[in-house]
């Protein structure tokens, strides 16, 4: 079989053999006819680059070293799909490992992706400080995905979930309720913190007393919710509305509900967070917070291979937005 060359490529693509190097290595931005007339010519001349060759003339790995959490979960490999749509066609590889909500497992994952040395790492929730991430990241390129931390380092994308938060409690109390319940994610998570913060705020803004008894235990699974909603029905707490931390704490919720024959949302309006595909198919479809999971990993993939490239990369906040849906009704006072 005939070596087929740069010189083949750029013939066979009509451009420069300059243009096939930069398409190849991924070293410069290329106009997307170019580009993408230099992929099909290399795939009709059966053109397989040479990676290690690549690796070793550039000095790098051409991997990417990705921890993800709880593999399987919607909103975290939403966020996978994302990075993985950023390192489409480069020369780069993403190296998934998982988290698993453990901060020992985390530290251990770090630490395993950054002894094989990839040129960055990409790290989406979890649980580690700052100064931990940066330790163990030993001086590797990193951006930490869907996580605010106090500190500067490591560079951050994430959605502000206070003020999702907040604007969602804030929709319920337009739509009349007073006695909303909310349902928490797991304690010592940021984002379940600050979802809990964001309700508050709301409370407190519209002049509506907080009551520490309509805060319920959570761990953003169903079962833990459908316990804590079927507690609060037993003990005849009042309440017209539901916000849950997550979709699938809301789908929990919605079963305790259902057992009990309460009517959603004729008696009780119901909301989650996340917008997971099949929170548009529930009965009713549910009223949730979308958040930009897949932007928020694909801009974060292409954000670091531009810091790869030497270039200030600064931390980035997304917003979530609400998706009404007919799990709310309004309540007239």
């Amino acid at each position: 079989m005939k070596n087929i060359t740069i010189q083949d490529i750029a013939k066979e693509a009509n451009v420069s053999k300059s243009t096939v190097s930069r398409v190849l290595n991924g070293t410069a931005t290329v106009h997307p006819d170019k580009h993408k007339a230099v992929m099909e010519a290399s795939k009709r001349l059966g053109f397989k680059p040479n990676f290690v060759a690549q690796s070793l003339a550039k000095g790098r790995s051409m991997t990417i070293g990705v921890l993800t959490q709880n593999i399987g979960s919607p909103f975290y490999d939403a966020i996978a799909q994302g990075v993985i749509a950023g390192l489409d066609q480069t020369t780069y590889s993403p190296i998934f490992v998982d988290g698993q909500w453990s901060k020992a497992k985390e530290a251990e994952s770090i630490r395993t992706l950054a002894d094989r040395r990839p040129d960055g790492l990409l790290l989406i929730g979890g649980e580690l400080a700052a100064e931990e991430i940066l330790e163990l990241s030993d001086n590797l390129h990193t951006i930490v995905i869907a996580r605010r931390l106090d500190d500067v380092q490591p560079i951050q994308f994430y959605v502000d979930n206070r003020q999702a938060a907040f604007r969602t409690t804030q929709y319920l109390i337009q739509q009349g309720h007073r006695e909303i319940i909310f349902v928490k994610g797991l304690e010592n998570h940021q984002d379940a913190k600050e979802r809990l913060e964001g309700y508050k705020a709301a409370l407190e803004d519209a002049g509506i007393a907080y009551h520490p008894e309509r805060v319920l235990p959570g761990d953003f699974t169903a079962e833990m919710a459908e316990k804590s909603v079927e507690k609060l029905i037993s003990q005849k707490v009042p309440f017209t509305a539901i916000f849950a931390a997550n979709d699938i704490t809301a789908y929990g919720a919605r079963l305790a509900l259902y057992r009990r024959q309460i009517e959603v949302p004729g008696q009780v309006s119901l909301v989650g967070f996340d917008n997971q595909m099949e929170s548009a198919f529930v009965t009713p479809p549910l009223t949730s917070v979308q958040q930009p999971a897949r932007e928020m990993g694909e801009a974060a993939a292409q954000a670091l291979l531009s810091m790869i490239e030497g270039v200030t990369v600064d931390s980035k906040e997304f917003q979530g937005v609400l998706q009404e849906r007919e799990s709310v009704r309004r309540v007239e006072r």
